[in-house]
Formats: C-alpha cells, sequence, structure tokens
C-alpha cells in the first residue's frame, strides 16, 4: 500500500468516528484537526505525483531527502 492509500484510509476512518457520533465535542475536535493534517499531506502527495508524472522538477528546497 503506498503513502497515498494510507492517508485516504486513515481520512476514511476518521470520518466513520465523527459520523458514529460517540466522541465527545474534544475528541471530534482534535480528529478534524488530525483530519485537516492528512488532508494537507494528501494533497502534498497529489502534488508531488502530478510534477513527477509532467516530468517537472521538484520546486526548489524541495529535493528528494538521500
Amino acid at each position: 500500500m503506498n503513502d497515498l492509500d494510507r492517508l485516504i484510509e486513515r481520512l476514511d476512518r476518521a470520518a466513520e468516528q465523527l459520523r458514529s457520533g460517540e466522541l465527545s465535542a474534544d475528541a471530534a475536535a482534535t480528529l478534524v484537526e488530525d483530519c485537516a493534517a492528512l488532508a494537507a499531506q494528501a494533497g502534498s502527495e497529489l502534488d508531488r505525483r502530478a510534477r513527477e508524472a509532467a516530468g517537472e522538477p521538484p520546486p526548489p528546497g524541495q529535493g528528494a531527502l538521500l
């Protein structure tokens, strides 16, 4: 399973928890914040894949780690 699939799976699980109505308000708020971070990571991964597919180099300072 790749990184994007894992992020999607985590977002799906979080959505199920939120829909269940079993979380306290504080726990739901924390989970929503976590979802925002996961969505940002997924967006970054999609951007990276789109640049890679288009043959574009990574933006300055965003090269691959060794």
